[in-house]
């Protein structure tokens, strides 16, 4: 190995852009941006990534990109940086060339991160902590960056391209969603290519979901005190690499592997979302590892303390905060994002903790620089975005305060509906906001109900079952005591802590389950499913489960048994509700302003008694049962082509009572009959046959959502009794 400059390898100037490792059919282009290095070294390593070959000095520096082109080096060559400059914590800088670090645009990761004191730039134990200079080499326990051919035969590929309106999301991750699927070739399973197998797009399109969110895929690495306990960062935030597909998601190699995914779902009409990790990295605090940003240049990539850069400003918990206000980091995203878009043909991006993207040296601001650059790129401004809204920083909660153009997590759409359900007092308003879009928190700047992703579930929390199973959070198989996970969870567990034989607890939570589930798919808004749900998948009580890579967190495919395959029945006839009738997805927000050509508003709530609700009914915290008319005859609908659509008159009525509600159905013009189409007191949600004179009392069960469509005057049967309630 040379280390002195003379480099036995021909290296050329080359250029500064692009940054990252670019083969361009002859040689690579090495670029690497370090607003304060003194000096970069190019290292390249055998096939194994185990011997250091070679220390090439680049040997040009460009507006504060050091460069050098190889005209003999080729894809699968693996590399890495050594990067020299001062090692002077107080002021932000943290320079050790002793440490190998990963390029932050590498293609490709090779190789696993093994944990030793070696990763850190400090003597670790020593009475200095960070402000000592450690010197030993890491080199053989890096992951190694790998130069890719990118060419991909794309072949007759499109992007689905599904509206807004028309969205249903499902969030899963890869590696949990495959690795027990039977019919998922055994190879496969917990890859990519799993994921893009037959067997998951016939599940996939069973439900009618017609977007997959993907829990984060970039490469990341599993922190060291998590190893340390024989526990895994399962979930992937801690992000190492913005452009490399994590290699413990591929059955091979090759990047190739994503692209086949992405194209296998696209062929069925699914779009892929990307869940992504901009606002913090894997490197953790000031007392973390240096294994690529903190080694290339601290001061430009996070935010420091501004009084004493030893000191991140943590506004993500995990112990730094990338500095999105230096424009080579904005653009390093950017960059990300639009490779994600263009090369790997994915469909959209929900950005975790988004307000510290958002953050400025002022704070929040919906008109920072990453969101403008947003809303202004010509590739991302036609994706789906969607932010969480909300981080740990000062003012960092943020649901409804994302410009135009995004889509939000609602958490209060969760908390809300849970609540509800649970038998919760004086939710009813509440509720009605959330049931229409929450147009209280998302009609600004002309936003759309689009814009309120709503969720009963998510990965990080309970799981549906684990909703109407447990009454506190059980994470003791994390380690931390069970102090870890938020304890606000609004759930209940109907008389038995956990699992339970008796079958009338069994019966009433899947009924809860069904309520919920209904609630999310006849609501306006976005809605998104927790994968593994429809299987009725339980995590034990766990609700912080971001460190279990194991049954805890894995699809157990056959656990449901026949009360799981009638809840995949059920969320089918759900989706197939929300795709036949246009009035439960609005794309404009519904205030009973508008009426059809007979008199009848947009949107009518109803009391038991069969009134429109009065004011002094709104405030009686007592009230638990509610009718929603939703008139598809009047206000503007668009359908998918962009042509005005209609739809017939739909009455949802939700019935938190624990008792039977008798509810009296409106006469409306045109329409004698309400024939009943979903009835959660069956476990498939099918009514039968029933149909309900209007101006009549029908029964509305305790606690059960109905949902009746009025028929218009010709096509009125007789009247047929309705089915016996079958709970299994």
């Amino acid at each position: 190995m040379r280390t002195n400059g003379a480099s036995r390898t021909t290296v050329w100037p080359g250029r500064p852009y692009p940054l990252g490792a670019t083969w361009d059919g002859s040689g690579t282009n090495f670029a690497l941006f370090s607003a304060n290095a003194e000096k970069v070294e190019l290292c390249l390593f055998d096939a194994e990534g185990l011997r250091e070959l070679e220390r090439i000095v680049l040997p040009e520096c460009t507006d504060e990109v050091w460069h050098g082109y190889l005209p003999d080096a080729r894809p699968g060559l693996l590399y890495g940086y050594r990067v020299y400059g001062p090692y002077d914590p107080p002021r932000g800088h943290r320079f050790n060339p002793n440490k190998l670090l990963l390029d932050p645009y590498a293609r490709a990761l090779v190789g696993p991160l093994r944990w030793s004191d070696a990763h850190f730039g400090y003597r670790v134990g020593s009475s200095r902590e960070d402000l000592s200079f450690d010197r030993r080499d890491n080199a053989r326990a890096m992951p190694k960056c790998r130069v890719i051919d990118p060419a991909f035969t794309w072949g007759i590929e499109r992007a689905p391209a599904v509206p807004w309106t028309d969205t249903v999301i499902y969030e899963a991750h890869v590696r949990g969603l495959t690795l027990k699927h039977a019919g998922v070739p055994p190879a496969l399973r917990g890859t990519f290519a799993g994921l893009g197998s037959q067997a998951m797009i016939d599940h996939l399109r069973s439900l009618g979901v017609t977007a997959i969110e993907l829990l984060p895929v970039q490469a990341s690495t599993d922190d060291r005190y998590l190893v340390e306990k024989s526990l895994h960062n399962y979930w992937g935030y801690a992000t190492l690499g913005f452009f490399a597909p994590d290699p413990r998601y591929m059955a091979g190699s090759s990047t190739k592997e994503f692209k086949t995914m992405v194209a296998r779902l696209h062929d069925a009409g699914i779009e892929v979302i990307l869940d992504v990790v901009y606002n913090h990295t894997g490197e953790g605090s000031h007392l973390g590892p240096t294994l690529s940003f903190r080694g290339i240049d601290n001061a430009s990539y996070y935010l420091l303390h501004p009084h004493d850069k030893r000191y991140y400003l943590d506004h993500t918990g995990t112990g730094n905060s990338l500095n999105l206000v230096h424009p080579r980091v904005l653009q390093m995203v950017m960059d990300s994002l639009r490779y994600w878009v263009t090369d790997m043909h994915v469909d959209g991006f929900r950005f975790d903790l988004a307000t510290t993207l958002a953050r400025e040296p002022h704070g929040y601001d919906p008109q920072g620089g990453f969101l403008d650059a947003c809303r202004q790129d010509p590739v991302l401004s036609r994706v789906k975005l969607i932010a969480e809204p909300w981080d740990v920083g000062p003012g960092g909660y943020r649901v409804g305060q994302f410009p135009p153009g995004w889509s939000e997590w609602n958490d209060r759409y969760r908390d809300t509906v849970r609540r509800y359900w649970r038998g919760d007092e004086g939710m009813l308003p509440e509720l009605a906001a959330r049931l229409t879009g929450s147009a209280d928190l998302f009609e600004n700047g002309r936003r759309r109900p689009w814009s309120s992703i709503n969720f009963i579930t998510s990965h990080d929390g309970f799981t549906l079952l684990d909703t109407v199973s447990y009454a506190t959070k059980h994470n003791e198989a994390n380690l931390e005591g069970n102090r870890d996970g938020h304890d606000a969870n609004y759930s209940a567990n109907y008389g038995v802590e956990g699992p339970s034989d008796d079958p009338a607890i069994r019966a009433l939570r899947l009924r809860q389950a069904r309520n919920m589930l209904a609630t999310l798919l006849l609501s306006q808004g976005t809605p998104m499913l927790l994968g593994g749900d429809e299987l009725l998948r339980t995590q034990r009580g766990n609700n912080n489960a971001y460190c279990q890579d194991n049954e805890i967190s894995w699809l157990d495919w056959a656990a449901g048994g026949a009360a799981g395959g009638a809840m995949i029945e059920f969320v089918h006839r759900l989706t197939d509700l929300r795709r036949q009738h246009p009035v439960l997805r609005r794309g404009r927000f519904l205030h009973g302003r508008e009426e059809s050509a007979d008199g009848v508003k947009d949107i009518t709530w109803y009391a038991p008694a069969g009134n429109e609700k009065t004011a002094e009914q709104w405030r009686d915290t007592q009230a638990r049962c509610l009718g929603l008319l939703l008139n598809g005859r009047a206000g503007e609908h668009l359908a998918t082509d962009g042509r005005p659509a209609a739809d017939g008159r739909l009455l949802l009525i939700v019935n938190a009572h624990h008792e039977d509600v008798p509810f009296r159905l409106p006469a409306l013009p045109g329409g004698r009959i309400w024939r009943c189409l979903l009835d959660t007191g069956h476990p498939t949600g099918a009514p039968g046959d029933r149909r309900e004179e209007s101006g009549t009392d029908a029964t509305i069960g305790g606690r059960s959502l109905t949902l009746f469509e009025l028929l218009d005057q010709e096509e009125t049967p007789a009247i047929r009794p309705a089915p016996e309630d079958a709970e299994g």
